[in-house]
């Protein structure tokens, strides 16, 4: 008897805001008052008590009417130079949402060469609220915590030949036994798995428990392959990249590249893009090196006429590494700036 994918709720990654864009004429996503509304909310914008009148003012004025017009004068009369920074921050950012087609074209424009400098929360913002729309009437557990790569960091185990991911931030706070039970020693600790009834191990059985815990961010995902997740993962970047480039592709799980031809490859983040364009110039990697790659993928156009003529039908092959601390920081951009795409005439 095959058990039913346990569904998924009206709502979840609540703070990635998605409940909050509002949507154009086409369907697009677009990012209204209410979604800009919400980052004045955030701990770092909030006037704290000592605020001057003008930060509280201007907070005010802001929460009234997100897309107000704030001059260099308003933000000189925050006496807080911290303040100032941060408004002129959240501004810089505001006005480039608002100038955007869409919150797709916003997050394309932000790794263009003439691209805004924005904090990376901003750029893992917008990753989680594209993904949160990919994912909406979805009821897979697993490709939603594989999605969570995307926009959290992860801290990598390995553990009698198995890969397990858990989210950084939240493995940081069971270090500093911030309420979460002893786990944050044990990941700590050389050689322990990842065990605790406070951040379990994403499964089959406990799988229907994601939703509403999904911003807690406290499931651990087995990486390992032919479990789950790797699958989870190859689906959510199928979804991702046709989101974003148009291009509908195929994407596997892969042991190792077996391929006398591989002529194109991508890392998925800085350590995996190194290891690769080493191995794929011939240079020598040790084993200790070779032991960061935590996954590798194979990438096929369903259409092979929309790759650069002289790739055009072979397979693109991605790799997805921790660096020497055992941190996994994802570039999801890659996938879409460095895909083989031909170019438009």
């Amino acid at each position: 008897m095959t058990t039913a994918a346990p569904e998924a709720p009206a709502d979840f990654w609540i703070t990635s805001g998605y409940m909050l864009l509002d949507r154009d004429e086409a369907g697009r996503l677009v990012a209204g008052p209410d979604f800009i509304r919400a980052y004045l909310s955030r701990p770092e914008m909030l006037p704290p008590d000592e605020a001057c009148a003008a930060e509280r003012a201007l907070h005010a004025d802001l929460l009234a009417e997100p897309f107000r017009k704030v001059g260099d004068g308003d933000l000189k009369r925050l006496k807080d130079p911290d303040a100032r920074e941060n408004y002129g921050v959240f501004l810089r950012f505001r006005d480039y949402l608002a100038r955007a087609d869409s919150i797709e074209a916003a997050y394309l424009g932000l790794f263009r060469p003439d691209a805004p400098g924005v904090p990376t929360m901003f750029v893992d913002h917008l990753a989680a609220a594209i993904l949160r729309d990919l994912l909406h009437g979805g009821s897979d557990p697993f490709r939603a915590r594989a999605a969570e790569l995307f926009f959290r960091v992860q801290k990598a185990t390995i553990r009698d030949g198995s890969i397990l991911l858990a989210d950084e931030e939240t493995v940081e706070m069971l270090a500093a036994g911030q309420g979460f039970g002893s786990l944050g020693a044990l990941v700590t600790q050389a050689g322990t798995a990842l065990r605790s009834v406070d951040m379990d191990i994403l499964n089959r059985d406990n799988a229907a428990g994601y939703w509403e815990r999904s911003d807690r961010h406290d499931f651990v995902l087995d990486f390992s392959f032919t479990r789950p997740g790797q699958d989870a993962f190859a689906r959510v970047m199928e979804l991702w990249i046709e989101r974003l480039t148009g291009a509908a592709v195929q994407i596997h799980p892969v042991q190792m590249i077996r391929d006398e031809r591989w002529v194109w490859h991508i890392g998925l983040d800085a350590t995996a893009t190194g290891i690769m364009n080493d191995l794929y110039e011939g240079r020598s990697v040790d084993d200790d090196r070779l032991g960061q790659i935590l996954a590798l993928f194979r990438l096929e156009f369903r259409d092979p006429s929309l790759m650069l003529q002289r790739v055009e039908g072979r397979s693109v092959y991605l790799g997805l590494a921790m660096d020497k601390d055992g941190q996994v920081r994802m570039k999801p951009q890659n996938l879409v700036v460095n895909l083989p795409l031909r170019v438009a005439d």
